[in-house]
């Protein structure tokens, strides 16, 4: 039975996002988002809780044993940083783990809309980066807050559970604060967090009416505050942060939001028609007096046509804008692009049109995505095979013509390898 580290080092040298380990089944990694067994025996509830005690301290285990549920995150030296999750299945100990690597993709390379550079040059206000489980939101969050640090000289915090990419200290002081180690609750952390003098924060989920009533109002306070939740459009994003408080207190809430609202970024990761991993596609709403005023009217389901109307002039653009244009490029193929569509119509009509969106992805030559990962798309560098004892079921294997790329020996340093979009 390999050790956690092999395992960890084959999920990061096959270019895969994820580990998964748990019993009567072989450790799967997930690969262009689909999950693949590597060659390896079924796992015994013995192996299961061996490999995923073997990452964790004796008080995370205590933690773990006590309340069933664990969200952690570990440096493996010469391979990678992973965020971990640790849960009971049937009894028995299972184990979900994503790469993170050390360096922190450039927002040039993850075909954003354009009018995201702008976007983080806002001196104040909320930013929502939304989108379902593994669409890459920490990462786009990730670039945004590197893109401060590295032009900017201010006092970023974020809070997070657990922290996930590691910011050095560039042109600004960065703290970060991991839940349950330097505070006890999201809510806790955010009721503190003025008084630490920040210029820009960054929280990690919005998970409930306390946080989100906090992100507003430090965003409402002059600072700039960046978020994510776990919706698929932004006319979603804006009924749910309504719909979180009780209807006496929504039209205070609306008339908050209308004021303090810079963007809200909706995204999902497809594949690519090559084969080569899967790219981004983004909606894109950045509030113009027009939105401004629909939400405080609270007439909402009318803000998609201004999404519509808004791409030239504001940058704005619809996730159907987003899906026809990477179709007609032939970077995703039709049937995906239907696939992800809530409005099939509108997208056939949009597809039809010949629409091509600023989207930063044109075809050939741009950053792919392989696994997760963004790679140059005409300079790929394969990143190591699996080896011969540690095969993927089902998959062909890499061809070894290329150079493997090289890693740094401190367990805090860059591995250079590949960029992942998927937290």
């Amino acid at each position: 039975m390999p050790s956690i580290a092999d395992l960890l080092k084959t999920t990061v040298d096959q270019g895969a996002s994820d580990l998964h380990i748990a019993v009567g089944t072989a450790p799967q990694i997930r690969m262009r988002g689909t999950l693949v067994p590597l060659s390896f025996p079924l796992l015994t509830p013995s192996d299961t809780q061996g490999l995923c005690y073997s990452v964790i301290t004796d008080l995370q285990k205590k933690k773990f044993e006590e309340t069933h549920e664990l969200d952690f995150s570990f440096s493996q030296k010469g391979i990678s940083r992973f965020r971990g999750n640790l849960y009971y299945d049937r009894g028995s100990v299972a184990g979900a783990f994503r790469v993170i690597p050390h360096n922190i993709p450039s927002v040039d390379t993850l075909g954003l809309p354009a009018s995201v550079k702008d976007i983080i040059k806002s001196p104040r206000g909320l930013v929502l980066v939304t989108g379902p489980t593994g669409s890459g939101k920490t990462t786009t969050l990730a670039a945004m807050v590197d893109a401060i640090n590295t032009t900017r000289h201010e006092h970023i915090i974020t809070v997070e559970d657990p922290i996930e990419y590691v910011f050095a200290h560039k042109g600004c002081l960065v703290n970060q604060r991991e839940i349950g180690q330097d505070s006890f609750s999201f809510a806790e952390a955010l009721r503190h967090i003025l008084r630490e003098d920040p210029d820009v924060v960054l929280v990690g989920e919005i998970r409930d009416m306390e946080t989100m009533e906090a992100a507003l109002t430090i965003a409402e306070t002059g600072h700039l505050t960046f978020g994510t939740l776990h919706t698929n459009s932004a006319v979603q994003t804006i009924s749910r942060i309504i719909d979180i408080f009780p209807s006496n207190q929504q039209p205070a809430v609306r008339s908050s939001l209308s004021l303090s609202l810079v963007a809200v970024l909706s995204q999902t990761l497809i594949p690519r028609i090559n084969g080569a991993g899967r790219v981004l596609a983004a909606e894109l709403m950045i509030p113009n007096a027009a939105i401004k005023n629909l939400i405080r009217e609270n007439k909402i389901h009318q803000i998609y046509s201004q999404l519509q109307l808004g791409q030239e002039k504001y940058g704005m653009q619809t996730l159907n804008q987003a899906l026809a244009s990477l179709a007609n490029k032939r970077i995703i193929s039709e049937e995906d692009a239907y696939s992800r569509s809530s409005d099939i119509e509108e997208l056939r009509q949009t597809m039809s049109s010949g629409l091509t969106s600023k989207t930063g992805i044109d075809g050939p030559g741009v950053i792919t995505a392989k696994g997760e990962s963004f790679l140059e798309g005409s300079n790929v560098k394969d990143i190591g095979g699996i080896g011969s004892n540690m095969g993927v079921q089902g998959m062909p294997s890499r061809s070894s013509s290329f150079p493997s790329q090289g890693r740094k020996k401190d367990d805090d340093e860059p591995f250079e390898g590949i960029d992942f979009t998927k937290l």
